[in-house]
């Protein structure tokens, strides 16, 4: 069972990175990628805590990207060169991620929703802060139910608490990442809310660009989806992933390694793929660098 895609308390998970390698081990996890948002910070735990054991710990990041409709999320993996100024980029993002964060606590105070900084501070652990802190904070203070509706409703693209911020154009996150030695994989595609004619151009776009995978199986995707995805990775040579996207308990419906209870369908070979394309970035940045 092979799982790509969770988070930690280094971005907006709530379990520690090594209680993320016990959980997928308890689980029976043979793969398991860290891809927190815009940071690198948990994966030394994360890969430390895996040594030893049966699982394969992948190291990964989840960066936002430009896009016309909100955000388009592009995964990166293997990425272990951070000379290549990958962490600067990063660093610029999460700085962007502060500015925002700003924005929308004063919008929320416009519309009679006042939340201090630190109050929203405290519950991202002193890691990358974001909205989802900023929607628990919101739930604490009985503003809303839930952290969904605090996203239907305020958070969300077009509600009237949604701030923009700094985001790179994806051929630059393509070329950082591996320069860094990386692959580069669009996350969740259903989120980009494109149909077939549209998403294919993007596809073919993004692949001529230097995306190297697609995240086929996923929670929210439906079976027809799933088939959609799978047959436009294979027509245009890129791997086909999978992840849960797991939050711990932000996100207690879903499960590390299952697909709406069942196991993900991530091919076996999907981390030898990763790895091996991730090893002809990492000759040309020796090369490169020689």
């Amino acid at each position: 069972m092979i799982d790509l895609h969770c988070h930690s308390t280094c971005s907006d998970g709530t379990l520690r990175p090594a209680e993320l390698v016990c959980l997928a081990l308890r689980e029976g996890l043979d793969a398991l990628a860290l891809t927190d948002h815009d940071t690198l910070a948990g994966l030394p735990e994360f890969l430390a805590a895996a040594q030893g054991t049966p699982l394969r710990a992948v190291p990964g990041v989840e960066v936002s990207v430009q896009f016309p409709k909100g955000e388009m999320h592009i995964l990166g993996y293997w990425i272990e060169d951070i000379r290549s100024g990958f962490n600067e980029m990063l660093a610029k993002i999460r700085g962007g991620r502060e500015i925002r964060n700003r924005e929308i606590l004063v919008k929320l105070a416009a519309l009679d929703m006042p939340l201090g900084y630190e109050e929203v501070a405290v519950l991202a652990g002193g890691d990358v802060m974001g909205r989802p802190h900023i929607a628990r904070a919101m739930q604490a203070r009985g503003y809303v139910l839930n952290r969904q509706q605090a996203f239907d409703r305020y958070l969300g693209y077009g509600q009237p608490a949604y701030a923009g911020r700094l985001h790179y154009r994806p051929e630059e996150v393509f070329e950082c990442i591996h320069a860094a030695g990386g692959v580069a994989v669009l996350a969740h595609p259903v989120f980009l809310g494109l149909g077939i004619k549209p998403l294919t151009a993007l596809m073919e776009e993004l692949a001529a660009s230097g995306l190297d995978g697609i995240e086929a199986y996923y929670p929210e995707h439906t079976p027809s989806q799933q088939r959609r995805f799978e047959a436009l990775g294979r027509r245009l040579g890129l791997i086909p992933t999978g992840g849960s996207d797991f939050h711990g308990g932000l996100t207690p419906y879903v499960r590390l390694g299952r697909n709406r209870g069942e196991t993900l369908q991530t091919p076996g070979d999907t981390v030898d793929r990763l790895a091996a394309c991730a090893s002809t970035y990492k000759l040309r940045t020796t090369a490169a660098l020689a």
